[in-house]
């Protein structure tokens, strides 16, 4: 596994700055959508063995709702935007005034709305990241699921193979009413891409 605990601040603080801009340019694409202003918060930024994405959202065996995308282009990946089930509630809820029941299961329009809150946020990330870099990256058509985070990230296998052993954590938090509103955005390149980004930022990842 590429141990990352030595990367210097700086290169940390482009990711950040990725996160950043990706944060606001998803921002003002779901203001557009819900005709509404819509804010976001300073996004917290890490890197993380792929290993622990489960730990982060509760344990494998903990129900998330994920929306899952590949990543196409010069540096390929996989990405996850990952909520647990009070927090996805609560954005139906409250971002998306929707009529809703906390106890009931989800509706296929609810996962539809889920998931495209999914879909811009890995646009507008990888649209940042690809300004930074140079590189061409284009998110496949996403999917949802309910199903316990364990099992999720099992099928992202299945479906493309052996991911990348390491992740970008994108904590990615609206705010409505001074009500923090949290899910996890999980930017896991393939084995080669991390190195890619990295040389096409101008560092090593050595």
């Amino acid at each position: 596994m590429k141990d990352f605990s030595g990367l210097e601040a700086f290169k940390l603080d482009v990711l950040k700055e990725v996160g950043n801009i990706g944060a606001g340019n998803a921002a003002t694409a779901l203001s557009r959508l819900l005709d509404k202003p819509v804010d976001m918060a300073v996004p917290q930024v890490s890197l993380l063995p792929f290993e622990q994405i489960s730990e982060i959202v509760g344990g494998s065996e903990q129900t998330v709702i994920a929306v899952f995308l590949r990543v196409d282009g010069d540096a390929p990946g996989n990405m996850f935007f990952i909520i647990e089930e009070p927090s996805a509630k609560r954005m139906l809820q409250r971002l998306l005034g929707m009529n809703i029941q906390m106890d009931e299961a989800y509706s296929e329009l609810e996962l539809s709305a889920l998931c495209e809150i999914g879909n811009i946020l890995a646009g507008s990330y990888l649209s940042s990241l690809a300004d930074f870099t140079g590189l061409a990256m284009m998110p496949t058509v996403p999917s949802v699921a309910l199903d316990m985070a364990g099992a999720i990230l099992s099928y992202g296998l299945l479906q493309f193979g052996e991911m990348g052993d390491s992740a970008l954590l994108i904590e990615t938090a609206f705010l409505e009413d001074r009500d923090l509103l949290e899910g996890h955005f999980f930017l896991i390149p393939d084995p080669d891409s991390f190195d890619k980004i990295f040389r096409a930022l101008g560092v090593t990842s050595e």
